[in-house]
């Protein structure tokens, strides 16, 4: 069965930082894409940061750009999410995501509608 399983979510002052991890079941290590998007309460959900697994090329939302880096170990078949510099407005809960193909049209390279897996989110929480 295709999963997604996300750990590393807590709460942080603002300024810290926390590493997110995402594991995926091997059913899915052909997916070509794999992402981290975001939702906070009230707002719509939007990508943060994706990397290509072809090429290993990343792509950031302005928002996070210079804070938030993606890595991936293929041999593991894990995706990280590290965050840097926290700020109270990225308290949201953060999905794992991976897709069969990128959307680099896209302004982070992948695009809601190109997620075939979804992991189940996990809380992060910034406070001052």
């Amino acid at each position: 069965q295709a999963q997604l399983m996300e750990s590393g979510g807590g709460s942080v002052q603002a300024g810290g930082s926390v590493r997110l991890s995402c594991s995926a079941s091997a059913s899915i290590a052909h997916h070509v894409c794999t992402g981290w998007f975001r939702q906070a309460p009230g707002k719509e959900r939007e990508v943060v940061a994706s990397v290509r697994d072809d090429s290993g090329r990343t792509y950031y939302a302005e928002s996070v750009e210079g804070r938030f880096t993606i890595s991936r170990d293929p041999a593991k078949n894990m995706v990280y999410l590290d965050m840097n510099n926290l700020e109270v407005e990225d308290t949201a809960i953060y999905t794992c995501a991976s897709g069969r193909i990128c959307q680099p049209y896209c302004s982070v390279g992948f695009c809601v509608g190109g997620v075939n897996v979804w992991g189940q989110g996990t809380q992060v929480t910034v406070s001052t």
